[in-house]
């Protein structure tokens, strides 16, 4: 009687639990590998975008006036509410107010649409008086006003305001939200131009 004989091997199974393992441990370490900083500046831009347009919608829905006040050197922008005793950061359940970038981006802030680049003018923008003259006057610290205004009326400040890596240039390399004269908010990629120009 003759003897069937196996060869050795592996069983099909055990191939399917090798390959299962293989690919968790690729997923694994395409996760932990760091993003590029323009995915990070394309992040932050979109967060953006979308809170300048709930701002939006909220000034209209609710007759409250919002602003947000942009600090380009420290990289950060605080959202704001007009209160009875001024602007205040504004407090939402689940949206920071105040929103810090990570050190390999920067971000810059251009006012006015086309109307607000003109030099035509009569006299320099600036205070009539000295703002500093009374300064000592002020019992508490409020904060600076903001740069750009959604107000209940609809009407939102034209800006551009630029999210990009430290080494880059804003507009190659930056991401961008744009706020035209007639309200419409654009985000803007690296290198695109808004058809409205």
């Amino acid at each position: 009687m003759k003897t069937k004989q196996t060869q050795p091997g592996f069983t099909l199974i055990e191939i399917l639990l090798v390959l299962v393992l293989l690919s968790v441990t690729a997923v694994a370490v395409i996760a932990t590998i760091p993003t590029n900083s323009k995915d990070v500046a394309k992040k932050y831009a979109q967060s953006f975008y979308q809170r300048v347009q709930l701002l939006n919608e909220e000034a209209i829905l609710s007759g409250l006036d919002f602003g947000v006040r942009v600090d380009e050197k420290k990289s950060t922008y605080v959202l704001m509410t007009l209160k009875s005793d001024g602007w205040q950061e504004t407090e939402f359940e689940k949206i920071p107010s105040s929103t810090e970038l990570p050190e390999d981006l920067a971000l810059t802030l251009t006012l006015g649409g086309g109307a607000w680049e003109d030099d035509d003018r009569l006299f320099n923008p600036g205070s009539l008086f000295d703002e500093d003259m009374f300064a000592d006057l002020e019992e508490e610290k409020k904060p600076k006003p903001p740069q750009i205004y959604i107000l209940s009326s609809a009407e939102t400040t034209p800006f551009t305001l630029s999210f990009y890596p430290n080494t880059g240039d804003t507009v190659q390399d930056g991401w961008r939200i744009r706020v035209l004269d007639n309200g419409v908010i654009r985000l803007l990629e690296p290198g695109e131009e808004d058809e409205e120009e």
